[in-house]
């Protein structure tokens, strides 16, 4: 019986989701966390279940996505690994987002964006708290949202010329 490669797997997964074969993708995803985790390799096995629900999410099966990134949260934590742990925060409330459970969502995605900003990673904190400040415009609550926007914005050390103008367009407003 031959030994499978999950790194063989992992590469080719993300061949596939370039292309933007994604259902193609989270099956190889989860092959390759299935031979992770049977080597023993818990973090790795995390970061694939991790791929297999961005792929899953972008082949529309949300709740494929989040029943794939359940529980990886923990093994980061426990790992100590802050950045991937605010990760799979972020990847559970995208897919709770898009289940329409948007009370977890944002709840989610404050965690995640607390966890980045202890891992010093201001881009994407920043970005989950934009998807935060979306849900709450679209949930009819604009000041909140705005609010959001901003204290994401506020944090990022290199803002983007996109950002730029955002913070400067919430530093004009008249409220």
């Amino acid at each position: 019986m031959t030994e499978i490669d999950p790194k063989q797997l992992s590469t080719q997964a993300s061949q596939f989701y370039q292309e933007g074969d994604f259902k193609q993708a989270a099956g190889l995803f989860a092959e390759a966390a299935q031979a992770y985790q049977a080597a023993g390799n818990l973090l790795d096995s995390a970061e694939m279940r991790n791929n297999q629900s961005v792929a899953l999410l972008q082949d529309d099966d949300a709740e494929g996505a989040l029943q794939a990134v359940l529980g990886t949260e923990a093994i980061f934590a426990e790992a100590g690994d802050v950045r991937r742990q605010g990760l799979a925060a972020g990847n559970e409330a995208a897919a709770l987002e898009e289940l329409k459970r948007l009370d977890q969502a944002v709840e989610r995605y404050q965690a995640s964006a607390d966890l980045l900003e202890q891992a010093g990673e201001d881009q994407m904190r920043a970005l989950v708290l934009q998807s935060v400040a979306w849900i709450l415009i679209r949930r009819g609550k604009f000041f909140e949202g705005l609010f959001a926007m901003n204290s994401g914005l506020r944090g990022v050390k290199n803002p983007t010329l996109k950002q730029k103008i955002l913070r400067t367009l919430l530093k004009l407003r008249t409220w």
